[in-house]
């Protein structure tokens, strides 16, 4: 049987300024992986992470201990609402966090995994955390009233119903052959 889909609560607050853009640096990462990639080209596959400078060692380790990947989000324009998805495999609902002030929806999450995992020769514990954080200006004919948002089977659904108005405004435009 179908498990039934989950409200969240919607903070809103008129304090909060939206993100900077230079607050986001995505591809960030990506550069720092393609410089390391041009170096270890140029210096030999085979070398030891030991023997990198101290900034790539810090990369080196930092790289696989957290969940610092950004959710994938799609966003869709209905006639009477925009939905916004965004793919959240392994979260609860308490670890979410919606959102909305000034204009912008942020969607905040944290995750906590922790293993342990004893036999009789040996004793193994891993801890990993990591945060994410999106934001999103939300168009000025969405009814901010009336946003809700679900959580069922690790998908995040944000309905923004859009206003009456908003609605009845739309005018479609013919494209002519010249």
């Amino acid at each position: 049987m179908a498990e039934a889909a989950t409200k969240l609560p919607i903070k809103t607050e008129g304090t909060t300024a939206p993100a900077k853009a230079a607050d986001w640096q995505p591809f960030e990462a990506l550069r720092n992986q393609v410089d390391r990639l041009f170096h270890d080209f140029q210096t030999g596959f085979l070398q030891a992470p030991l023997f990198r400078p101290l900034p790539d060692i810090e990369a080196f380790w930092r790289r696989d201990l957290g969940f610092n990947v950004t959710p994938a989000i799609d966003i869709v324009d209905k006639d009477k609402a925009f939905e916004v998805t965004a793919e959240l495999p392994g979260l609860d609902v308490k670890d979410i966090d919606i959102q909305l002030a000034d204009g912008v929806l942020t969607i905040k999450g944290e995750k906590q995994e922790q293993k342990e995992e004893k036999t009789k020769d040996r004793y193994v514990s891993e801890r990993r955390y990591g945060s994410f954080r999106r934001s999103l200006q939300v168009p000025s004919s969405v009814d901010a009233g009336k946003i809700e948002a679900s959580y069922k089977g690790g998908v995040l659904t944000v309905t923004m119903p859009k206003s009456p108005d908003a609605q009845n405004n739309q005018k479609k435009i013919p494209v002519t052959v010249k």
